[in-house]
Formats: C-alpha cells, structure tokens, sequence
C-alpha cells in the first residue's frame, strides 16, 4: 500500500473529537436529557466535572450502552465535586488524584493515558464563598502546576480539559470592570493563567478564535444570565505546545443546557 494511503488511515483511526463538561451534578443532567445529547454528540472521549456523585451513583450501564467505559473519581464528601472520563477507546493507564491528599478528598483530577497523549479531567476549586476557599484555590494552582510540569517530563503530550474556574482576559467576561474584586476574574487569578500558558500550554479556543467575543461557558442562574448572555469563560481545552498544530477546530456549545456550564470541545488528530 502507498505510504501516503497509510498515513491517511493512520490519521483516521486518530483523529477525535473530546469535550468537557461541567455537568453540576450528574444524576440532575440525566434528568435533563444529557444521555441523549452524548448519543447525538458522538465524542471520543468526555471529560466531567462536578459529577457530585459517588462511583456506585453514576449510571455506567446507561454510558456504556452508547459505548463509553467510565472511569471516576470521587470526592470524600457525597454530592460534592468529583471529575469522570468517559471513553470509547480503552486507556492504557488511569491515574486517579495527584496524590496530595488535601486534594485529592475532594475528587479533582483523573487522567487517562493512552498511546501518544494523556488526557486530564480537572476540576479547580471555586473561591467564591470566602477567603479560606480563595486562599485554598491559590495554594492549589500553584500546587496544580508543579504537579504538571513534572508530569510532562514523563508525559509530554498532555490534553488538560476542565472548569479552572478563572477567566483569562476581559474578553472571556461580560463585565469585566464590575468583576474586577470577585472571585474567578481577580488580578492574582488572571496573572497565574498567564504564567500557566507561558509554561508552553495552549488555550486551544483562544488559538483557533483570539478575537471571538460574547463566547462563554457558564452562566450565573440569577437575573437571567443565560438569555441575556452574561457569562464567564471558565472552561478550558488546554493542551500541550507540542500538539499545537494537531488542533482542527475548538468551540463552546451554548445551546446544550443540562447544567449552569455548557460543554466545550476540541478536534485534533483529523
């Protein structure tokens, strides 16, 4: 067979399409149709955050009659946190936790490693509900990043999807001059992000659309924020440099609403 027809099917078995999700419960987007939104989507992969269930909860016979294996971590605390990854193709490898304790009771990372990537379902803490949580949010991004430039040098094509619970720029935020003081959009948050993508990491929405505006992925349920279109970019595709110019397309999914976030999704590998 001619080299180029074999690197062509080569790119067709690789080629995918990954989404995360911040699903704000599981069980309560089941309720809402989010099983047959996932039939509808076709995605390879599915990276949750904030399924709020326990391993037993989520309804694995129900995923893999679309045909995903599930894999889950969960908080210590029921009903509270916790990130899955739901695949068509089976991993090599999957890592629950960071192993830092502190962390990992909260059920905030799992990665899937397959042959030539590793993908990460992340989900950062919020510091919304006052200054201890704020300060636990600070000490876990610094904490978070350690972690993965470490991982990299073993890992070193990582996918990184997940709620960072930030907005990067003014741009991923209806107001930025009223949020300026609040939690997700302070200076010290912004300025970490800036540092993490300067540590060779791609925010593959922002690459493939740098001026795209009024593009958000979560909405605050008061005064009708979702119809009005007042909301936050806080959920990224993050990948590493090295698999930059694998990205096909990258976008956000406003319209499906099985939650108060909205799915995003990166194509590579086409």
């Amino acid at each position: 067979m001619h080299l180029s027809i074999l690197c062509y099917f080569a790119a067709k078995i690789l080629a995918m399409k990954i989404v995360s999700y911040n699903v704000n419960g599981i069980r309560a987007a089941v309720k809402k149709g989010f099983l047959d939104w996932l039939a509808e989507e076709q995605a390879d992969i599915i990276c949750l955050q904030e399924t709020k269930a326990q391993d037993e909860q989520i309804p694995v016979a129900g995923l893999a009659r679309l045909g995903y294996h599930t894999y889950s971590f969960s908080a210590q605390k029921k009903g509270y946190s916790g990130v899955a990854i739901l695949t068509k193709k089976v991993p090599l490898d999957v890592v629950k936790g960071m192993g830092i304790e502190k962390y990992d009771a909260e059920g905030r990372f799992i990665r899937a490693d397959y042959e030539d990537f590793s993908v990460i379902s992340v989900y950062h803490p919020s510091g919304s509900s006052g200054e201890v949580r704020q300060a636990f949010k600070m000490q876990w991004l610094d904490d978070f990043q350690s972690y993965l430039l470490q991982l990299r040098k073993e890992k070193s094509r990582l996918i990184i999807a997940g709620d960072f619970n930030i907005c990067h720029q003014a741009i991923d935020i209806h107001d930025p001059v009223r949020n300026a003081k609040n939690s997700g959009f302070l200076p010290e948050e912004r300025e970490w992000m800036t540092g993490f993508l300067q540590h060779h990491f791609v925010d593959s929405f922002r690459y493939l659309h740098p001026d795209a505006k009024d593009q958000y992925s979560w909405w605050s349920y008061r005064a009708n924020a979702r119809n009005n279109n007042k909301g936050w970019r806080i959920d990224y595709i993050m990948l590493t440099e090295n698999l930059k110019n694998e990205i096909r397309g990258a976008g956000i999914l406003p319209q499906v609403k099985h939650s108060d976030h909205c799915p995003v999704f990166l194509r590579i590998f086409e």
